[in-house]
């Protein structure tokens, strides 16, 4: 008797814990959607993403799939596995392109790529891949509300580059490599002109040019200087300098 009541507990948990699993086998695609989606919603990600990738498998072709692929993206993108989340959003825009939750899983997929981007210093792959496809969901939904976020997403990854090759020229300039770091700041100029940047880099290009005793060079650099940022905090340095070149050699300033 002793024995039984001992072994009793035991037996009631065995039977407790097998009345609680969930035959899943035998549901229907909404149902096993639900039971998913029920992880998603009490964040445990990692259990809604074994249950969106075994809807996928059991019910192939079903009108519940592009619910699953979006969720299992979603649950990836909660869980920080952004090139995963990236790959999962990927294949729903390429193979589900009628889907409703596209819009969405374009502006998701260039996230993913925005929470990836490292510091300027570093390798911008991911940088230049987020700016890709923000623009895309810009492109292709041009109405859709988040189109703002993206356009401001898209500067702050800009303003990234522009730092990276900024300072690349000023690397140069600092190893006296003024030819190189002309080169550069020029680049920043143009393909960086919307940014803080490039009237940072004009003015350093007029004063590397200066110490190259290239006059007409810099004289022309100012016009410009002084005709595309009136607003800068250097230009009135920038007019400084254009007196003394001009009082220095005005027959340079006549051409």
């Amino acid at each position: 008797m002793t024995k039984t009541l001992i072994f009793l507990p035991f037996l009631l948990l065995f039977i407790v814990g097998c009345a609680s699993t969930i035959d899943t086998a035998n549901m229907t695609s909404e149902q096993r959607f639900k039971y998913a989606m029920d992880f998603y919603n009490d964040e445990e990600y990692d259990k809604a993403i074994q249950e969106f990738d075994a809807v996928m498998l059991q019910f192939p072709g079903n009108e519940i799939i592009d619910d699953a692929q979006f969720y299992l993206a979603k649950s990836r993108l909660a869980r920080t596995e952004y090139i995963l989340a990236a790959s999962e959003f990927s294949r729903l825009i390429r193979n589900m392109p009628a889907s409703s939750f596209v819009p969405e899983a374009q502006y998701n997929l260039a996230e993913c790529y925005y929470k990836l981007s490292p510091p300027y210093p570093l390798d911008q792959r991911y940088t230049k891949k987020g700016i890709e496809e923000y623009q895309a969901y810009i492109d292709f939904f041009p109405t859709d509300p988040k189109v703002p976020e993206a356009e401001a997403k898209i500067k702050e990854l800009n303003d990234k580059l522009a730092h990276k090759a900024y300072n690349a020229a000023v690397i140069y300039e600092k190893m006296d490599y003024d030819k190189a770091a002309v080169a550069y700041y020029d680049n920043v100029e143009a393909i960086y002109h919307d940014t803080q940047y490039a009237p940072m880099a004009s003015f350093k290009k007029i004063n590397v040019l200066i110490g190259l005793k290239k006059n007409e060079a810099a004289l022309k650099e100012i016009e410009s200087f002084l005709i595309k940022y009136p607003q800068d905090e250097n230009y009135l340095k920038v007019e400084e300098l254009k007196t003394k070149l001009e009082k220095s050699a005005p027959e340079t300033a006549k051409k």
